[in-house]
């Protein structure tokens, strides 16, 4: 009579304490070998449209694991004056000589699952709480630099103009044409702006005037400048980078 050797039965309890200590990084790490890729999305990796689907399906997954691993708690680092970076680098998805000016009759509209639909003004958003940060940028392209932003807490703004703070999004529409979107608690989370200075300076041009994102527990594609309208919506809307393949949640 052939004996079978019995496998030890793991449950969730079992292996709850060695995931906690795991990292996030380690995780996403270890989540990404090709392996993996494969038997999340069983998809054919031989063809070029089977492994779009299957980065498309990791990208899903990791945004979730993100998500679960938020915490909106936990504080971006911050630095002293002396840290930040000199000169400052320009980013965006133009070159430099492409930026542009703001509209004469730009206003920031609110829209979506909110109360209060009026549209603000720059006087209107300084009359507001402002908070300082000198936070860490980091790109998804393998740079970082120090900055100084300050500016009014979205957290506040979303309150003040009645948005439904149950839903999943928030999106931002860049008179640019640049858009992105961010989950609710990340827009939330007390280290989140709409910045109005740079450097104890009034926003210019090439760095967002006349409002832009500051969002630090984020890459840097998600600080969308020259913000034009801001959405709150139960609709995933992804963004300009987030549709040509970015991880949308991108937190750092």
């Amino acid at each position: 009579m052939i004996k079978f050797r019995q496998k030890p039965v793991i449950t969730e309890d079992d292996i709850r304490r060695d995931v906690e200590k795991l990292g996030r990084r380690a995780f996403l790490r270890g989540s990404l070998s090709l392996g993996g890729l494969a038997m999340l999305t069983g998809c054919n990796l031989s063809t070029d449209s089977g492994a779009d689907a299957a980065l498309k399906s990791m990208l899903k997954f990791d945004d979730k694991i993100q998500s679960m691993l938020f915490d909106p708690e936990r504080l971006a680092q911050t630095y002293p004056a002396s840290a930040i970076t000199d000169p400052f680098r320009f980013n965006a998805y133009y070159p430099d000589w492409q930026v542009r000016p703001v509209p004469d009759d730009w206003k920031l509209e609110v829209a979506g699952d909110v109360a209060n639909k009026s549209s603000w003004t720059i006087d209107a958003l300084r009359n507001m709480p402002q908070e300082s940060q000198i936070t860490r940028h980091i790109c998804i392209e393998g740079w970082s630099q120090i900055g100084q932003w300050s500016g009014v807490p979205l957290h506040f703004f979303l309150r003040t103009i009645g948005a439904d703070l149950r839903a999943r999004y928030v999106k931002f529409i860049c008179f640019d044409d640049y858009t992105t979107s961010i989950d609710m608690a990340s827009a939330l989370h007390p280290q989140t702006i709409l910045a109005l200075d740079f450097l104890e300076k009034p926003l210019t041009p090439e760095w967002g005037a006349p409002v832009r994102l500051r969002i630090p527990t984020k890459l840097g594609f998600k600080s969308a400048k020259h913000i034009r309208v801001i959405e709150v919506s139960n609709d995933y809307s992804g963004g300009y980078w987030e549709d040509q393949g970015y991880d949308w949640f991108a937190g750092v």
